[in-house]
């Protein structure tokens, strides 16, 4: 799998500032301990579904107390709400009402880190047959300055879906470039105009991304050529001629999987954590989903990599138990069954490639991780930016016709810096 050349943030190895708003404001109070027996205490997150979660966790908990049996294991579901954050504040603050072992999203992993209240785990890791099996772009999403905060437990991938029936009707294939893309969008909408072209938001930092890294740029320079480049290529499907800017523009990446879902766009940029959505509606048993196209023929455009992790609390009384339990419910057994469950896409190699020979829906996904994903800084500052709406500000501003690119990106580009504490 590629591996992206870190950014000056990545590079110089990152500074992590507590946030005033969302770190504790004092380091975790014990260094814990490893006691073999007793209770271990487990966070996971809520789910709408929660039912296949339940059932594959209780399967994880049944075999690891078989093999330690003086072992009771306690799962609490905690909200994703922005609840979350106090949450993990208090138990980073007070070891008594900490987890030995939890699940957070991998874009938290800053402020977490940030906070030290999160075990390095990765000598435990390089000690785990399966940890091999983890690829470095995923092994890095879990990583500050080369501390392994985590095992990263799932992904979530964003490809390019499409209406099979609209494509066969027009007699149009699945475009293999960006320029391909915005020609078939302009050529759906003109020709069925009750369609949008593609399903593209204002609001879809996920969405756009993918085209700001594929000319090259990044988060850290929105006002370099590149970045310039990435913004109009996506701007470009802002357009009354794709998906008008008076509807679009406000567009979240949810509402633009309803879009899809409800058969009112031929194309969107959606999840392998969409299908079930997709399938409930309109345009069920109506779509295929390929890669995202990159710039240039036969390339993929670079996908966020989001996803949960699976810690061990720095402040946990029973690390070595914590670690078998995150190695177990982690491991190619439990994220196959998770999959299955949840739809969860696995983090390990060998786990994907064979729920892939099983479902011919997984391997645009696939292709999409092996050319390379990409990630959000991992530093306290990415909090500040998305909580500010940099980038959706910047698009919704090209798209609206506010701003140039170059207008918006320099001042998007003075946001990130002051972000990072930079003039």
């Amino acid at each position: 799998m590629r591996l992206k050349t870190p950014p000056w943030w990545a590079a110089a190895g990152t500074v992590l500032l507590a946030l005033a708003a969302c770190a504790p404001s004092t380091a975790p109070a014990s260094s814990g301990g490893d006691e073999k027996a007793g209770t271990l205490r487990v966070w996971l997150f809520e789910e709408p579904n929660q039912a296949p979660k339940d059932k594959v966790v209780a399967e994880a908990i049944k075999e690891f107390t078989a093999t330690n049996p003086d072992v009771k294991v306690e799962v609490a579901y905690i909200p994703t709400s922005p609840a979350r954050h106090e949450k993990f504040k208090g138990a980073f603050n007070d070891p008594n009402s900490a987890p030995d072992v939890a699940e957070y999203g991998n874009t938290d992993l800053a402020e977490y880190a940030a906070a030290g209240g999160f075990a390095d785990l990765g000598p435990d890791v390089d000690g785990w047959p399966e940890g091999k099996d983890i690829a470095a772009d995923l092994r890095k999403s879990a990583t500050v300055d080369d501390k392994l905060y985590g095992v990263p437990w799932f992904i979530g991938i964003r490809a390019l879906y499409y209406r099979t029936d609209v494509f066969e009707e027009l007699g149009l294939k699945p475009p293999k470039t960006i320029e391909e893309l915005t020609s078939t969008a302009k050529t759906i909408r003109a020709k069925k105009p009750d369609l949008y072209g593609i399903a593209v938001g204002g609001e879809y930092t996920f969405g756009a991304l993918p085209f700001v890294w594929d000319a090259g740029g990044d988060i850290d320079r929105l006002d370099a050529p590149e970045s310039r480049t990435g913004v109009k290529a996506y701007t470009d499907l802002l357009s009354d001629a794709v998906c008008p800017p008076q509807a679009c523009a406000s567009l979240t990446g949810g509402k633009t999987v309803e879009l899809f879902a409800g058969g009112k766009a031929a194309m969107g940029i959606l999840g392998n954590f969409s299908r079930s959505a997709v399938d409930a509606g309109a345009a069920a048993g109506k779509y295929a989903v390929v890669p995202l196209p990159g710039s240039k023929a036969g390339s993929i455009a670079p996908a966020f990599a989001g996803g949960n992790n699976l810690g061990v609390m720095k402040s946990s009384k029973h690390r070595t138990l914590a670690v078998k339990f995150v190695q177990l419910l982690a491991g190619r057994t439990y994220q196959q069954k998770m999959y299955e469950a949840m739809g969860n896409l696995p983090t390990l190699t060998s786990a994907r490639e064979e729920l892939a020979a099983k479902d011919e829906f997984l391997k645009p996904f696939l292709d999409t991780v092996a050319a390379g994903t990409r990630f959000v800084p991992i530093d306290p500052a990415w909090v500040k930016i998305d909580n500010q709406k940099v980038i959706p500000t910047m698009l919704q501003k090209v798209a609206t016709g506010q701003s140039t690119v170059e207008q918006a990106t320099e001042e998007a580009a003075v946001a990130v810096k002051a972000a990072f504490g930079r003039s």
